[in-house]
């Protein structure tokens, strides 16, 4: 949402390895039209739904168009897109998920997520932006997401599967303005809900898929 001022030169370095959809999540600014103007596809919301939202909507439509995998990057210029190609690699190798593990977090919240998330599915940084995935793993699940996970739910679920994923490191930079999940205590909130969701799936057994 609102990414007019960046949108532009990510998709210059990204537009060599695929078809960049970009998702408009109710922008106010020009987004889409810097988005079009750069040779993305744009799916656009009428009104914001949220990150978890916006990653539902292009999942869906890189299904429509039959593409086998799917690699979610932020707009907001944080992710080098010099490492798209080790991560496509991965892909082409058999990994059906490929988790891009940051350098380092920003917010406490993140930090408690990663450790119970090491403890839990023996990963990193689940809420890396970042990932690569096999389309197969999003029309198993039917969705992204169900909830508000930030981005993790169809990862967490993939992995509770046993499908076959691996972690890369990637470098990040700090972005200007606002970020994704919000204001410190706001994200932080968003971030240990989406935890404490996750942790009740999955010990419920909710993440596996049923017989």
């Amino acid at each position: 949402m609102n990414e007019a001022a960046t949108i532009g030169a990510v998709l210059e370095r990204v537009r060599d390895y695929g078809h960049p959809i970009v998702v408009d999540d109710g922008s106010s600014d020009a987004t889409a039209q810097v988005a079009r103007a750069a040779g993305a596809e744009v799916v656009s919301h009428g009104v914001n739904q949220g990150y978890d939202g916006a990653l539902n909507s292009g999942f869906a439509r890189a299904a429509e168009l039959g593409y086998t995998h799917v690699i979610t990057i932020d707009a907001d210029g944080q992710h080098n897109p010099a490492q798209l190609r080790e991560m496509i690699d991965h892909l082409a190798q058999g990994y059906q998920l490929v988790l891009g593990v940051r350098d380092r977090l920003q917010r406490v919240g993140e930090t408690v997520f990663a450790a119970v998330a090491r403890r839990l599915w023996r990963v990193a940084d689940p809420l890396c932006g970042m990932k690569g995935y096999a389309i197969e793993l999003y029309r198993e699940a039917g969705h992204f997401d169900s909830f508000k996970s930030i981005g993790s739910e169809l990862a967490v679920r993939s992995m509770a599967n046993r499908c076959r994923y691996i972690e890369m490191d990637i470098i990040t930079r700090d972005r200007a303005d606002a970020p994704r999940f919000g204001r410190r205590f706001a994200a932080n909130y968003k971030i240990l809900r989406a935890m404490a969701i996750l942790v009740a799936m999955h010990s419920r057994g909710q993440l596996r898929r049923q017989p």
